[in-house]
């Protein structure tokens, strides 16, 4: 059995990229104690726009109670794992926390990486395999934008590109549960499924 980890999503707003990644990674590992949160880089107390709780509802997740809030340097010690939902996430955090690099990446980097890695193994513990996915990793790495790296930002578009956004972390979220707690595979309920799921 691992040990509980805390993961802490970031993007710029928090009402967006990281709200929707928080939920579906919070509702596949629900019943595992996994602790998920998100922040961003901005200021605090804004609601999710409608846009993101449709598409989260049409998931059977409800995410209109969620309000932005800034990420401090306690959130960013307290974390086991910090994903950035675009690389300026990481360098924000990076240049907050130096420490926590070893344990932070963005979402794709960390599922890209730790696909070529290989699963967390049985008893694992989670900054042994994070290591093991960061082999060979370099800061420059973080030094400007990235497709492969960052998750496009559907605010202020339409409806149909934060349903994209949507269906592109429901697979990120999927294939990291898979890969950070394989013991558990993804889920029983697929995110799409759950009900009265509220964050």
């Amino acid at each position: 059995m691992f040990a509980v980890s805390e993961v802490l999503f970031l993007c710029r707003a928090n009402v967006c990229r990281s709200v929707m990644a928080q939920a579906l990674l919070a509702a596949r590992l629900a019943e595992r104690g996994v602790p998920v949160g998100s922040a961003g880089l901005l200021g605090g107390g804004q609601p999710p726009p409608p846009e993101v709780i449709a598409v989260m509802a049409a998931r059977g997740i409800a995410v209109d109670g969620h309000r932005s809030r800034l990420v401090t340097a306690d959130d960013l010690v307290a974390a086991d794992l910090i994903l950035g939902l675009a690389r300026g996430h990481l360098r924000h955090a990076a240049v907050l926390r130096p420490e926590a690099w070893p344990r932070a990446f963005t979402l794709r980097e960390l599922v890209r990486r730790g696909g070529q890695a290989g699963p967390r193994a049985p008893g694992e513990p989670l900054p042994d395999w994070l290591a093991r996915a960061a082999d060979g990793r370099d800061r420059i790495d973080l030094l400007g934008a990235s497709a492969a790296d960052d998750v496009a930002d559907p605010a202020g578009g339409p409806l149909a590109g934060y349903q994209a956004t949507a269906e592109l972390l429901d697979q990120l979220t999927a294939d990291l549960a898979g890969l950070a707690w394989p013991e558990f595979g993804t889920a029983p309920e697929s995110p799409r499924t759950v009900r009265d799921k509220r964050f």
